[in-house]
């Protein structure tokens, strides 16, 4: 059975991470799912964080793809805290191949984003 994988990002910077990890979830050998991603929107909808919090309650693990504001983001680091509340395992992905990126405070370990990384800490 696949993991379902909620994904965390800064919404104001970073939507392609998205869906290039929607993409890699859609591949044949691929051990998990995107069940639900991150819900802020530009003009945020009043109950966001309840379905945030609900999707994420619903997934396996959550995924937080790492830009370069992405440790500052607010709606990231709420949804980490509900994550923690929700007793859910919680990784970071770099989700760029340059640059030096800050961990999001609280988000788990960090990875370098390759198809084999992915494979192994979402099987």
């Amino acid at each position: 059975m696949k993991k379902r994988v909620f994904v965390s990002f800064d919404f104001d910077h970073d939507k392609r991470l998205k869906d290039f990890i929607i993409g890699q979830s859609r591949m044949q050998d691929s051990p998990f799912e995107v069940i639900d991603n991150s819900l802020k929107e530009a003009a945020p909808e009043r109950d966001w964080e309840a379905k945030g919090n609900s999707a994420i309650k619903r997934s396996d693990i959550v995924v937080v793809m790492v830009g370069p504001q992405t440790y500052r983001a607010q709606g990231v680091l709420k949804e980490i805290k509900m994550a923690r509340a929700a007793e859910k395992r919680v990784v970071q992905v770099i989700g760029y191949k340059d640059g030096n990126y800050t961990a999001v405070p609280g988000a788990g370990q960090l990875y370098r984003w390759n198809w084999e990384n992915l494979k192994k800490i979402l099987s």
